[in-house]
């Protein structure tokens, strides 16, 4: 970079001046997500979810924000047990948090939780303002994965 040269400055990250406070993730209180043992380990099925009614709270304007999860997933050794996945995603009711982050919350603690060969997760977001969004991120067991002695 030569002298004449200045580095641009970041483009603010709040132009509207509105108090964005998403929840911390301490903060969360989300409901466990219980497992049982998967009897087949070794036979590759595939499970998939559709949580229609999935709420959350967007910190720009505490109005809720509502989507249609779909979650997908091959079990390993773990299957999600479908009440604790019911309370874990209704525990959002009340969690301040961006479209974006609030998917890669889930897969994280769905993964965390289940220890799945993959997991793929779609956020369908409804219209807010003219403007609908779809999230989706996803996660493959690596072959290099090991447990951890006991």
């Amino acid at each position: 970079m030569s002298t004449t040269e200045a580095a641009a400055p970041p483009p603010p990250s709040n132009q509207q001046g509105l108090d964005i406070r998403p929840t911390p993730r301490e903060e969360m209180n989300l409901s466990p997500l219980d497992t049982f043992p998967y009897e087949y380990a070794g036979r590759e099925i595939r499970v998939q979810f559709e949580m229609p009614e999935f709420t959350a709270i967007c910190p720009f304007s505490d109005f809720p924000d509502f989507a249609v999860l779909r979650l997908e997933y091959v079990p390993h050794e773990r299957c999600v047990e479908l009440k604790s996945l019911k309370l874990y995603i209704n525990s959002f009711r009340e969690v301040k948090i961006f479209h974006e982050h609030v998917v890669n919350v889930i897969l994280e603690d769905f993964v965390r939780a289940c220890d799945p060969l993959a997991v793929e997760l779609e956020g369908d977001f409804h219209i807010r303002g003219n403007i609908k969004t779809v999230v989706r991120a996803s996660y493959k067991r690596s072959e290099a994965v090991s447990q951890e002695p006991e």
